[in-house]
């Protein structure tokens, strides 16, 4: 079945299109507008927006069964957080609240200890705490070569000592 926009949908699509925030949505709507109101060939129309045939196929046919609301990104399911809410909640309190800061090996060995045992690989912590909001506060060792001049010669003294 294919739905062809009347002109009185084509003022409405082209006020949605200019509204939309989404640059994913405006490009589908563009695509629909283009195919499905313009009556251009959608092989010409995918390779000029540099987009594949699949993709187009995808969109026209979501949009004409659900619509323009088809278009738009349907929510994703993901595996769920190993922590319940409130103790999430009362790990980042306890994060926010250190005023020397905190190293990854601490905020670890806090999720373990207030998370009932519950264990992230090292490298996940990262992007956990970056989610929650986090910025590592406790620096990393500086290289020799971002020292300040005085402590270059006095490291090259300490050198040419030994």
């Amino acid at each position: 079945m294919r739905q062809v926009i009347k002109a009185l949908d084509r003022t409405r699509f082209e006020e949605l299109y200019k509204k939309e925030r989404d640059p994913k949505v405006r490009e589908r709507l563009l695509l629909v507008l283009r195919v499905r109101g313009d009556g251009q060939v959608p092989a010409r129309v995918v390779e000029e927006m540099h987009r594949s045939n699949p993709w187009a196929s995808e969109w026209l046919a979501r949009y004409g069964d659900e619509g323009i609301e088809g278009l738009r990104n349907r929510p994703k399911s993901g595996r769920p957080c190993k922590l319940p809410a409130e103790v999430v909640i009362r790990i980042r309190k306890r994060l926010k609240e250190s005023k020397q800061g905190w190293t990854t090996k601490q905020a670890y060995e806090l999720i373990v200890k207030e998370g009932g045992g519950v264990e992230y690989h090292y490298r996940y912590l990262y992007r956990l705490l970056h989610r929650w909001g986090f910025k590592q506060k406790v620096p990393r060792k500086v290289h020799v070569n971002t020292a300040s001049p005085e402590e270059k010669e006095q490291f090259k003294k300490e050198r040419r000592k030994s």
